[in-house]
């Protein structure tokens, strides 16, 4: 494919943004209806790949989908029964399904082969296996251990308690929360090292919540989930907080103002938090119950931060880091290495192809003042580093996203909103 040229702005922005629905949100809440007793309506489903294999992977486990094409989506609940295998639930790029449809499928009797891309079959899943052998699912590796593709076979019945990984990805223990209540006794999950993103996991919470689900406790050293069940429910999808980061960073970057409608003081979502970010870097920033705007008319400021419970919104920050005054390192993040590329080392590696001094740590990076040059950005088929290096070519002439495709991944249409900011 023809690499996308990003055509910069003519000077400050005046913008106001609709983002898609969360992604993450979206994900939780249409397993919790595939699950439930009763129909679910969903609306602001956010468009793209992993929404499409996600309804794919759950129709074929057993739940009706009515999806017209439009952010509307009719789920028919399974209640629990999931269809009897064998089938292949094909995840595509999408380690959130994958996560999450193979902790359902061991509900089931199975055999349920789970699968995806080629880069979807190097992405750590270990700590998911082996707490679903542990209660007693059967999972058989086709390749390596941990990794997909992986034939699923249950059904799992019983509870009780199960150790985790807290420094890992979040989804393991999102995936073991949505199935629990669907388990005999419910689900303790023990966290054997410091929970990272707990925001995310406080967001299932929620959103099982909302399908009358309960979770009795989320804490550090453990998540506690009873015994009960899914009810079918209309549910509205808020905006994503972690797409909002690119129209809210291309303020900081190109000066001006955007407005993003909808991600409000009352967001699931802990992405939600990037304007503060942003205003620690010099911007200007309002959230209220209408949304988050951001503004910057002066010089920007590097930070010095701990993203652990942010992790997804590294990117961005990164992308705004070069503009700064002074340098901008992030900390507490190095698991973000095992996501849709190394986005510590990849991303390091495109920021200095551009001419910015970005050093590669352990546990994150260091991104230095300077004068970016024109570059062709790779992608690593990882959707969060086109988006964000694109937002370098606002102000830079000659700044090009190879892949340019990758972003259909979560927000097909972010070609043209970048283009109407332009």
């Amino acid at each position: 494919m023809t690499p996308y040229r990003v055509r910069p702005v003519d000077g400050p922005l005046s913008a106001t943004v609709e983002v898609p629905g969360s992604k993450s949100v979206a994900n939780r809440a249409l397993v919790c209806a595939a699950l439930a007793q009763g129909d679910s309506l969903l609306h602001a489903v956010a468009p793209g790949d992993d929404t499409a294999a996600m309804l794919a992977c759950l129709s074929l486990l057993g739940a009706g989908v009515e999806d017209s094409g439009g952010a509307e989506i009719r789920i028919t609940g399974a209640d629990g029964q999931l269809r009897p295998g064998p089938h292949t639930l094909d995840a595509r790029l999408a380690g959130t399904t994958s996560r999450f449809v193979t902790a359902v499928s061991a509900l089931g009797p199975g055999p349920y082969k789970v699968d995806g891309a080629p880069p979807l079959r190097t992405r750590p899943m270990t700590p998911l296996h082996d707490a679903l052998v542990a209660l007693g699912a059967r999972i058989d590796a086709g390749e390596r251990w941990g990794h997909l593709p992986v034939t699923v076979r249950g059904p799992l019945r019983v509870g009780g308690e199960v150790a985790v990984r807290g420094d890992g990805s979040s989804q393991y223990i999102t995936a073991l929360m949505l199935i629990a209540p669907y388990l005999t006794g419910g689900l303790t999950i023990r966290m054997t090292t410091p929970l990272v993103s707990a925001p995310y996991v406080r967001m299932t919470a929620a959103v099982m919540a909302a399908f009358g689900a309960d979770v009795s406790s989320v804490g550090d050293a453990a998540v506690v989930v009873p015994e009960g069940r899914y009810r079918g429910c209309e549910y509205v999808v808020e905006p994503d907080a972690s797409s909002a980061s690119y129209p809210l960073a291309a303020a900081a970057v190109a000066g001006g103002t955007v407005h993003v409608p909808g991600v409000t003081v009352a967001s699931l979502q802990g992405d939600a938090a990037f304007a503060r970010i942003l205003d620690d870097m010099g911007c200007d920033v309002r959230i209220d119950d209408r949304g988050t705007t951001v503004s910057r008319q002066g010089p920007l400021r590097g930070v010095d931060i701990d993203m652990a419970d942010v992790s997804d919104l590294v990117p961005s920050v990164a992308a705004v880091a070069p503009f700064a005054t002074t340098p901008t390192t992030i900390r507490g993040v190095g698991f973000i290495r095992g996501k849709e590329s190394d986005r510590i080392g990849d991303l390091c590696d495109e920021l200095r192809r551009a001419g910015i001094t970005a050093t590669d740590r352990v546990d994150g990076l260091t991104v230095v003042p300077g004068h970016p040059h024109p570059a062709t950005f790779v992608t690593h088929h990882d959707h969060r580093l086109a988006m964000a290096l694109s937002l370098i070519g606002l102000v830079v002439d000659g700044v090009e996203i190879d892949d340019a495709a990758v972003i259909t991944k979560s927000w097909p249409g972010f070609w043209q909103m970048l283009e109407d900011l332009a």
